[in-house]
């Protein structure tokens, strides 16, 4: 697959489940940043979870990386920098998200 933003989104949404909330971590917009650093063969991820105490970070985070190391073979090492500033709120879900939620 190319390695693009886009990719590495689509990536993301399809396969990185926050469990508590049985969403995608890209439409609880838990993605803050992402950077792709061809030459050193990197992907780095900047993110955020929905509370600092939230008990499936390991797994989130594995998850991650496991996903975009699987869809780009081309990269060797994935960085995710898990940030709390900005906090999470909902106001940061997809309006897909807010749907599903019933949130307005």
């Amino acid at each position: 697959m190319e390695l693009t933003k886009e990719n590495i989104l689509r990536t993301l949404k399809e396969n990185v489940i926050d469990m508590e909330i049985n969403m995608n971590i890209v439409d609880l917009g838990l993605i803050y940043g992402l950077d792709i650093l061809p030459e050193e063969k990197k992907i780095a991820v900047t993110m955020t979870l929905t509370t600092p105490a939230c008990p499936l970070a390991p797994m989130i985070i594995g998850d991650v990386k496991k996903y975009l190391h699987l869809a780009f073979p081309q990269i060797d090492t994935v960085d995710v920098n898990l940030v709390f500033t900005p906090m999470w709120s909902p106001a940061m879900l997809s309006d897909e998200a807010k749907d599903e939620l019933g949130i307005f």
